[in-house]
């Protein structure tokens, strides 16, 4: 019994002597401003690494991402731990699959024009996952579910951006035997008329805090000049045209409650659905694309 009890001890000794080793390391670089991916990724995991060493005392956690903070330096293929690793709630798995799911979809892409967020989003769901796995701290569980999806939302901005801007260099190309005033007139019409960008889930149509919040932002900056608002939901090419169009009007549905919610006169909102059609990111047929999955919020007037 004795024997048992000391080779408890020497195991737990081991294991204390390795997580502390891994975060000594760490504490003891200097990390200056981040510039490109890897330094980014080695910013938000000791970040995340001193906060559960120096906080909460939980050493395990802060194995883990000073692990993954010093394997940043070594290379740049750092993803998220898999859902399998976690010992989740089961009302949880699902949501954190998605969110796993999502930011795979579209890590090569953030990885070229977005690492800042890119390494946000992992870190953030590495955090989630393990303050959800915890599953008392409610706090910290919604500030690490916020900080992925207001990363992975500026992430769907910049790819939609870029695929808008490589579509309007073709379209300039196109049109290189017009006039200049005419292209010209052509790009500032498109980037006015779209004032704000909402984000969903595969198969989704609930709305996060986050975006309520984004809603709730645009309307602060914007309210005052718009008069009438076009609401245009949108998905992604993953299943049939006929469920997708039924899905963007559910999307654009919850989006015009949210904006009567904050005070705007119901018969001032209009509002479509456009399927899979006016992708903002070009896909195949039957493809999963987290930024095709939207609702725009126009200004008509």
């Amino acid at each position: 019994m004795k024997f048992k009890y000391l080779i408890s001890i020497i195991s737990i000794l081991i294991f204390l002597t390795s997580c502390s080793a891994s975060y000594k390391e760490l504490s003891t670089m200097e990390t200056n401003k981040p510039r490109n991916f890897q330094e980014h990724l080695l910013f938000e995991y000791k970040k995340r690494a001193t906060f559960e060493a120096e906080e909460m005392h939980d050493w395990n956690s802060a194995k883990l991402y000073s692990e993954k903070a010093l394997k940043s330096l070594e290379t740049d293929e750092i993803y998220p731990e898999e859902i399998s690793y976690w010992k989740l709630p089961v009302e949880n798995i699902n949501e954190i699959r998605i969110a796993y799911d999502n930011l795979m979809t579209i890590y090569k892409d953030a990885k070229k024009i977005d690492p800042f967020n890119l390494a946000k989003a992992i870190s953030s769901l590495d955090c989630w996952s393990e303050q959800q796995e915890e599953n008392w701290q409610t706090w910290d569980i919604n500030s690490c579910k916020n900080d992925f999806l207001n990363a992975m939302h500026n992430i769907y901005e910049k790819i939609s951006t870029q695929e808008n801007e490589q579509e309007n260099t073709n379209k300039n190309n196109n049109l290189e035997n017009e006039t200049k005033d005419e292209v010209t007139i052509v790009t500032k019409n498109e980037n006015k008329e779209l004032m704000q960008i909402i984000y969903f889930d595969f198969d989704k149509f609930n709305l996060s805090d986050v975006s309520k919040d984004k809603i709730k932002k645009f309307l602060n900056n914007y309210g005052s000049v718009i008069n009438e608002y076009l609401v245009v939901g949108h998905t992604d090419t993953k299943g049939t045209n006929k469920y997708n169009l039924s899905l963007s009007i559910k999307r654009a549905e919850v989006v015009k409650e949210i904006l009567i919610n904050y005070g705007i006169n119901q018969n001032s909102i209009r509002i479509l659905g456009k399927g899979e059609e006016s992708l903002a990111v070009n896909t195949p047929d039957n493809t999963k694309q987290p930024a095709n999955r939207r609702v725009e919020i126009k200004k008509t007037n």
